[in-house]
This record gives C-alpha cells, sequence and structure tokens, in this order.
C-alpha cells in the first residue's frame, strides 16, 4: 500500500525540464524521489526535522535510498514545515504524505498555506494527509478559499475509497480521513 500512495501522488507531478520541486516532511525520502524520477529534468528537494520521535529516518538514510534508486536530481536538507525556510514562490511543485496532522498546532491549514507560499503561479501541489474535521477543522470551506484566492482545479480526494486503500484498511491502521488536496497555484 505504501508503493501505492507514493505513486499515486507522485502521479500529480510532471514538471518540464529545468523546473523544481519540494517534498515537506520527506521522512525516507520515497515520495520525493519517486517525483523525482518521474521528473528527470526537475530537481527536488527533500525536507524533514528527522527528530528523535523518527528515529529510523535522517539525512543519510535519505540519500542512500535515492542512489539504491538511482535518482540523482534530488537532495535533502533539515527544514520546518511551519517556517518554511524558502522564499515565496520558489518551486513548482509541493508535495507531502502523512506529515501535518503529526505537527501539534491550532490550526493546520495555517501550515498548508505555509506550504503553498513557496509555490510558483501555475505550480501543483499534491498534498496527502489525514484531513479529519478534528484535526484541520472545514476542509471544504478550506478548498472555497484556494479557489478564492486564485488557486485552480482544487480538490479533495477521499483516497479511502479504494484509490490508496479501502475504507476497512484506513479504519484498521488509524488512517480514517485519509485524502488528497491537489490542484495548481
Amino acid at each position: 500500500m505504501s508503493r501505492q500512495i507514493i505513486e499515486g501522488i507522485a502521479g500529480y507531478v510532471d514538471l518540464p525540464e529545468g523546473a523544481s520541486g519540494l517534498d515537506v516532511g520527506c521522512g525516507s525520502g520515497a515520495l520525493g524521489i519517486a517525483c523525482a524520477k518521474r521528473n528527470p529534468g526537475a530537481s527536488f528537494i527533500g525536507i524533514d526535522r528527522w527528530g528523535k520521535e523518527y528515529a529510523s529516518f535522517s539525512k543519510a538514510l535519505c540519500e542512500s535510498n535515492a542512489g539504491a534508486e538511482g535518482v540523482g536530481n534530488i537532495s535533502f536538507r533539515q527544514g520546518n514545515a511551519t517556517r518554511l525556510d524558502f522564499p515565496d514562490e520558489s518551486f513548482d511543485a509541493v508535495v507531502s504524505n502523512y506529515v501535518y496532522h503529526n505537527i501539534p498546532s491550532g490550526d493546520r491549514q495555517a501550515i498548508l498555506l505555509e506550504t503553498l507560499r513557496v509555490l510558483r503561479k501555475g505550480g501543483t501541489f499534491a498534498l496527502h494527509d489525514i484531513f479529519s474535521k478534528a484535526k484541520y477543522g472545514d476542509m471544504a470551506a478550506f478548498v472555497r478559499k484556494l479557489k478564492e484566492m486564485g488557486y485552480e482545479d482544487v480538490r479533495l480526494i477521499d483516497t479511502t475509497d479504494g484509490m490508496f486503500m479501502k475504507k476497512s484498511e484506513a479504519s484498521w491502521m488509524g488512517l480514517s480521513g485519509s485524502a488528497l488536496l491537489i490542484g495548481r497555484k
């Protein structure tokens, strides 16, 4: 299932030669590596905080995984999803997989907006997470807000209806509410 999710998210990223992408909360590097592999003419950066809570993940592991996949158009660095160390409109694509729900915050929608801040006009985003009302508030209203801000093709796609997993699997694994927020700036 993990491979299906990673490849499914990466399928939303189609970048031209010379473009750049950001994987927020890259963990082992899997999603960023998949995106870089699909877009060999683009460059990618994966960021993560790699703390004691996720001690099995590290920059060295990401680099080793990229090498094992034969992917050289990605680099990794320490970073903070709540305050990205990049100027506005730095990337042509931003992606993430199960990151934001782990960040202690009273306003996870603000963290999503921080991620979208670094996206260039015309850039795409594919953010997969547990978008439950308890964690994120009203995501339908957030989708409307993004559209009002000028984002296009914004959709919140339930990924527990067979796209990435079945509802029973999502429930069993504590992933109920999983969805993919996609669109273009």
